[in-house]
């Protein structure tokens, strides 16, 4: 099976838990997106990757005119599509496709979200070529995802539980991977903020439905993680462990 394919599958036996989950449901940074749409009012947004809808919500509540929710997953549509309603945010509508390639007219955006979904794209370098292409000059890219440390060695131990759990992810980047990816894809040099995102271990693998056998070599890999790793990731009871969040503001930089 293909990787779209695969994510699309995925996230679609699951796309109710998404809502609902508190892990992508909450968190400063979706009050970030609504203070930041309530002072700057972008006409257009485009949020990639977007699903369960949380980014789209957070803009369309602090006053975006229009919010195009853009997700390889019909069943995630249908999920922001109900909520959105239910919210009364008659301004987002569904878009389905993949990052990598997007059926919209260059410079036809204000801003370019995307949530937590990077991880997960085939080519990432595909679709921030692609964000740049549809941004209107000095568009906005606001990209919040899980990044990986610089260290190969907690970068290693990231990639390999986080492929056990979701066996469509493709990679969390770290930040100097992020940069050097924005300049190529025509960005200025992104404002860049950080956090610690704490995980209980039972909700995060149920979350995604992950099979019994790869929950316990996950157990496995945890349970062996060397003592580097575990204080780097504060593993603690139960397997509970705290990763790291970025995000990415980055405009689109003049292609005179």
């Amino acid at each position: 099976m293909k990787q779209h394919d695969l994510a699309a599958r995925q996230f679609g036996s699951t796309a109710a838990r998404y809502l609902t989950s508190g892990v992508h449901a909450s968190g400063g940074d979706l009050d970030g997106l609504a203070d930041l749409a309530r002072r700057m009012r972008p006409a257009r947004v485009l949020d990639l990757g977007c699903g369960a809808g949380h980014a789209s919500f957070a803009v369309a509540r602090g006053g975006a005119l229009e919010v195009v929710a853009h997700d390889l997953s019909p069943a995630m549509l249908e999920v922001v599509a109900a909520e959105a309603a239910a919210r009364g945010h008659p301004q987002i509508v569904a878009s389905l496709g993949t990052a990598e390639k997007l059926d919209f007219a260059d410079a036809s955006f204000d801003w370019v979200v995307t949530r937590f979904s990077a991880h997960h794209w085939l080519d990432v370098n595909a679709a921030i070529r692609e964000a740049a292409r549809v941004l209107r000059p000095a568009g906005r890219l606001l990209a919040i995802d899980v990044i990986a440390p610089e260290n190969p060695l907690l970068d290693t131990a990231l990639q390999t539980f986080e492929l056990l759990r979701d066996a469509s992810h493709v990679r969390n980047y770290r930040e100097s991977e992020w940069r050097a990816m924005l300049a190529s894809g025509n960005f200025s040099p992104p404002e860049v903020r950080h956090w610690k995102l704490p995980l209980d271990f039972t909700p995060w693998v149920q979350r995604i439905g992950t099979s019994p056998a790869r929950v316990a070599a996950l157990e496995s890999v945890f349970d062996e993680f060397p003592r580097e790793v575990r204080d780097y990731f504060a593993v603690g009871s139960g397997r509970s462990f705290a990763i790291d969040v970025g995000w990415f503001e980055a405009l689109r930089a003049s292609s005179d």
